[in-house]
């Protein structure tokens, strides 16, 4: 193994996501636009505060610190903006940049009004082809374009064998 890729690290994302459809979507979608990125699923606020602070049945090695939370807020147990404060009140876990995920643009644009310390919103797409490239973009900006300090990712995206665009 050469030094560039021992230096590299796995950016794993975190996804706290209830409904098992958008779950299965997204997993599918992250197969479909060929991302190497590993997507954890947790299915609520509290099952996202475990994960993170390594409680209950989750370990180092099963529950790695994600790069990029992926957050909806309307979940039971603990709903997405209570488990955003406890994380913004967690010095270890401050750090952790967590999206939105939203159903519509007025969501998104109330949750902005909301005053909510996150790096950014995502409206879900409605089709299966829209979830892919919005997955794409997010792979992209947050892994290949936005500097972690001290870390270095991979690409995103797996190379396609029949592009041949790429140099030797």
């Amino acid at each position: 193994m050469d030094k560039e890729n021992e230096d590299r690290q796995t950016f794993h994302i975190l996804m706290a996501e209830d409904d098992h459809d958008d779950q299965n979507s997204a997993l599918e979608a992250f197969e479909a636009a060929k991302l190497v990125n590993e997507l954890h699923i947790v299915e609520d606020g509290q099952e996202l505060i475990d994960y993170l602070t390594l409680a209950n049945d989750y370990t180092e090695e099963n529950a790695p610190r994600p790069g990029l939370i992926l957050l909806d807020l309307k979940m039971p147990r603990k709903d997405g903006r209570e488990a955003l404060a406890e994380i913004k009140a967690d010095p270890k876990l401050c750090t952790i940049p967590v999206v939105i995920m939203t159903t519509s643009k007025r969501d998104e644009r109330k949750c902005r009004g909301d005053g909510l310390d996150v790096a950014g919103y995502i409206a879900k797409p409605i089709s299966f082809r829209g979830l892919v490239e919005t997955v794409k973009s997010l792979a992209g900006y947050w892994i290949e374009l936005v500097a972690v300090p001290g870390k270095t990712f991979g690409s995103a995206v797996t190379q396609n064998p029949r592009d041949t665009r790429h140099s030797a």
